[in-house]
């Protein structure tokens, strides 16, 4: 029972992540490399049976390892000519909400909070500079909490996995 709140339960501390074995990061890594193999193939590949491969990955999809399968797109190809990481200085009791504004902007890719001489980075990727400037100056910049931005164009991207 929980001393503060009587008649509540006491919260539990968070569960210790399951330790991956050789097979799981086996399996991860073939997930990597082209997540749309099959289970036989993984289970051919990582040298255990198709049973144990798909018992693996429901395990590693319960213990949210695996968060979902998606395709790796060339942004140039689909039309996204121009990316920059954003980083943005913000007032710390805005995080939570201002994390949900930017997961609906569409043009922002990937969010991280982080430690350093700003809180957060985001990659952002618009079809032109135009769309880019926009997405800074009017959708970033005048978030509530948002104190100061900095932008570092993108002329190159590689992708390492």
């Amino acid at each position: 029972m929980d001393d503060l709140h009587p008649g509540r339960e006491a919260p539990r501390p968070p569960a210790e992540p399951r330790a991956l074995d050789a097979v799981d990061r086996a399996i991860l890594d073939q997930l990597t490399e082209d997540a749309r193999r099959s289970v036989t193939t993984i289970a051919e590949n990582v040298h255990i049976s198709r049973a144990h491969a798909y018992n693996r990955l429901a395990r590693l999809q319960a213990d949210g390892v695996i968060t979902k399968y998606t395709a790796l797109v060339d942004p140039l190809k689909a039309g996204l000519r121009s990316s920059a990481y954003v980083t943005l200085k913000v007032r710390q009791q805005t995080w939570r909400d201002l994390r949900e504004r930017l997961r609906a902007i569409p043009e922002v890719h990937h969010i991280a909070l982080v430690g350093g001489d700003f809180d957060v980075i985001i990659l952002v990727r618009a079809v032109d500079n135009t769309d880019l400037r926009r997405v800074v100056f009017d959708q970033l910049q005048s978030m509530p909490g948002v104190l100061d931005t900095q932008t570092f164009l993108v002329f190159e991207d590689l992708d390492t996995r």
